[in-house]
C-alpha cells in the first residue's frame, strides 16, 4: 500500500502555526474572528500544492513515457521489403519476430527497446529490429521465425538463436557478448561506482595482471555464459567498491546480486567448468519470482531439486523473508521458487499436475525432475513446516505425492468408482478378479466405452468374484497404474494382481470384450457366463 502525497512545507508550516495559536490562546475565539479566514487561506494553499504536485506526476509520467517512445523509435520495423536490406547491410543485427496478438511479445516490446537505448549509449553496432510476424509471414518464414515471440542475431547475415535472457539488461549483456564485448573492464573507483549504478547482478575476476591461464579461463568462461555481466579489475580499491570483502590474493571470482544474499566467491581452480556450475548454482536470488520472461532460465536451472510457493502476492510478502531464511540453508542444492496463484497462466499447469487447480490457499509443492517425481507439503505452510519439508526433499525421505479426488460412496454401484485413495484397497489387494476402465474427460472414445462396460457389468452382475471399476486417469494416479491411451481396459486376475492383463482395444464390439473377460475368468478357475 502506497503512502499518501506528501504536504509541501509551506503548507505543513502554515498548520504548525495555526496549532500553536490555537493552543495559546486560552479563551475562545469568537465566531468568524479569524479562523474561518485563515482555514479558508489554508485550504486554498493545499489545494495549490496538490495542483502543482498532480502536474509534477503527469510530467513524470510523460517524461518516461517520451523516453519509452523514443526508445522504441531506435528500434528497426522491418516489413517484406526491408528485413533482407537491414540485414545484409549490417554486421549485427539482433531480431525480434513477434505477434501483436502475443501476449509474451507485448511483455517483451518494451525490455526490447529499452535493450536498443541502452545498446546505442554505449556505442554498440548492434542494430535491433522487430517484424511484425503475422503482418509479414513471408518475411518470417524467411527468417525462420515460428513462434513468437522469437529473438534471432544475424552476424553478417547468417543467424544464431538467442540464448540469453529477456529483461532490457539481460539483452544487453547477451548482444555484447556475442558482439565482441564478453568481459567490461574496471580501472578506477569511479568507474567502478558508475558500473555499480548500471548493472544488478554481475561476476567480478580480480587479477594483478590481465594474463595467464586463470585469467585465459575467466575469459573463457565470460565468453561462454549467456546470461551474467563480466567486470574484470587489477585495481584493488576499485575491487572493493565492488566486493568489498575482498581478500588480497593472486586470482578471484565472486558473484554479486541485488539481495539479501548479495555476495558469494568461488573457491576452487579456475577452469571454464567449473566456473561456470560455481555460476550457475548462484546465479539466482534466495527465492526467485517466476515470470513468464525468466521462465525457461528457471526451467533449465542445473538445480534439480526444485521447491515451489504458490500464494497471494499479499500472502506471500508475510512469507517471502523467513522463507529466504529457509532457502539460504539449502542454497545451490534446492531452488526455491514463488509462483503468484493468481497468475492463471504459470500457476494453473503447475496446480494442475497435484489436482490443485482450483485452490485458493497457500501450496507449497516440490519437483524432482531428476527421476519426475512430485510431491506436496501437506501440513501448514509455516516456514518450520517448510525447512522440515526440505531437509526431506534434499535426503530423498518424501514420500511421491499422487493426486487423489475424494473418496466416493460406492454403496450398492453396479460399477466401482476408484481414486487414487482406493486403488489400493479395490484393486490391488482385492481378492477378487478386478475389470478396471480407465478414462479421461477429453477422450473422445471413453464415452461410448463407458456404455459397454456398463452392459458387462449388468450381465455378468451375478459373478460374486468379479468386480468392474472405472478411475478417471486424469484427476487420480497411483504409482502401479501407469498408462498412456484412453480408454484403457484392463483385466486384474485374482491369482495376480501385479500383471494385469490389457485388452488390446477398447473399439472392440460388446461381444468381444465379454469373451475377453470370459476367457480370463476360465483361466483363474472360475465360471463365468458363456454368452452375452
Amino acid at each position: 500500500m502506497g503512502l499518501g502525497k506528501p504536504i509541501s512545507g509551506f503548507a505543513l508550516l502554515a498548520l504548525t502555526i495555526l496549532l500553536l495559536v490555537s493552543l495559546a490562546i486560552s479563551e475562545p475565539v469568537e465566531k468568524g474572528s479569524f479562523d474561518d479566514e485563515d482555514l479558508e487561506g489554508i485550504e486554498e494553499l493545499l489545494a495549490l500544492d496538490e495542483e502543482v504536485e498532480q502536474q509534477q506526476e503527469t510530467q513524470a509520467r510523460f517524461s518516461e513515457a517520451d523516453v519509452l517512445t523514443r526508445a522504441q523509435r531506435i528500434v528497426v520495423e522491418l516489413n517484406s521489403d526491408s528485413s533482407k536490406r537491414v540485414i545484409e547491410q549490417n554486421e549485427y543485427v539482433l531480431v525480434l519476430g513477434y505477434a501483436p496478438w502475443c501476449a509474451r511479445s507485448a511483455e517483451l516490446m518494451p525490455q526490447f527497446a529499452e535493450a536498443a537505448n541502452t545498446l546505442k549509449a554505449l556505442g554498440s553496432s548492434v542494430v535491433l529490429a522487430k517484424l511484425d510476424a503475422e503482418r509479414y509471414p513471408k518475411a518470417a518464414s524467411g527468417l525462420e521465425i515460428k513462434g513468437f515471440p522469437t529473438l534471432l542475431l544475424f552476424v553478417n547475415g547468417t543467424s544464431q538463436a538467442y540464448t540469453g535472457g529477456y529483461s532490457a539488461e539481460e539483452i544487453v549483456i547477451w548482444a555484447r557478448k556475442k558482439t565482441g564485448v564478453p568481459v567490461v573492464r574496471v580501472n578506477s573507483v569511479t568507474e567502478a561506482e558508475e558500473f555499480l549504478k548500471k548493472y544488478h547482478m554481475f561476476a567480478i575476476g580480480v587479477f594483478e595482471r590481465f594474463e595467464g591461464s586463470a585469467y585465459e579461463e575467466f575469459v573463457k568462461t565470460a565468453t561462454a555464459d549467456n546470461e551474467i555481466q563480466f567486470v574484470e579489475v587489477s585495481n584493488i580499491e576499485a575491487a572493493r567498491v565492488l566486493y568489498p570483502d575482498l581478500e588480497p590474493s593472486s586470482f578471484f571470482l565472486g558473484i554479486v546480486k541485488s539481495e539479501p544474499e548479495r555476495y558469494a566467491g568461488y573457491e576452487g581452480a579456475f577452469e571454464m567448468e567449473k566456473l561456470l556450475q560455481f555460476l550457475d548454482h548462484n546465479k539466482f536470488p534466495l527465492v526467485t519470482k517466476l515470470t513468464e520472461l525468466n521462465s525457461v532460465r528457471v526451467y533449465s536451472s542445473p538445480i534439480k531439486l526444485q521447491l515451489f510457493v504458490f500464494a497471494e502476492a499479499q500472502d506471500f510478502m508475510d512469507l517471502h523473508e523467513p522463507l529466504q531464511d529457509v532457502a539460504r540453508k539449502f542454497k545451490s542444492k534446492i531452488m526455491f521458487i514463488y509462483i503468484d496463484i493468481a497468475d492463471e497462466n504459470l500457476a494453473k499447469p503447475f496446480l494442475t499436475l497435484y489436482g490443485l487447480e482450483d485452490t485458493e490457499d497457500t501450496v507449497v509443492a516440490a519437483f524432482d525432475s531428476k527421476i519426475s517425481s512430485k510431491y506436496l507439503l501437506e501440513t501448514h505452510p509455516t516456514p518450520a513446516n517448510i525447512e522440515d519439508f526440505s531437509s526431506k526433499f534434499l535426503q530423498g525421505s518424501l514420500s511421491p505425492y499422487f493426486k487423489s479426488q475424494p473418496v466416493p460412496d460406492n454403496k450398492e454401484a453396479s460399477i466401482q468408482v476408484i481414486v487414487g485413495k482406493t486403488f489400493d484397497d479395490i484393486v490391488l489387494n482385492s481378492p477378487k478378479n478386478v475389470f478396471l476402465e480407465v478414462h479421461t474427460p477429453w477422450c473422445i472414445n471413453c464415452e461410448t466405452t463407458s456404455k459397454q462396460v456398463e452392459k458387462l457389468a449388468k450381465h455378468f452382475k451375478d459373478l460374486n468374484n468379479l468386480v468392474f471399476a472405472r478411475i478417471d486417469a486424469s484427476a487420480n494416479e497411483h504409482p502401479k497404474l501407469q498408462v498412456v491411451d484412453y480408454p484403457a481396459l484392463l483385466f486384474y486376475p485374482a491369482s495376480d494382481k501385479a500383471n494385469p492383463v490389457i485388452h488390446v482395444s477398447a473399439k472392440s464390439s460388446l461381444k468381444s470384450m465379454a469373451n475377453f473377460i470370459s476367457k480370463h475368468l476360465k483361466s483363474s478357475g472360475d465360471d463365468p457366463k458363456d454368452e452375452l
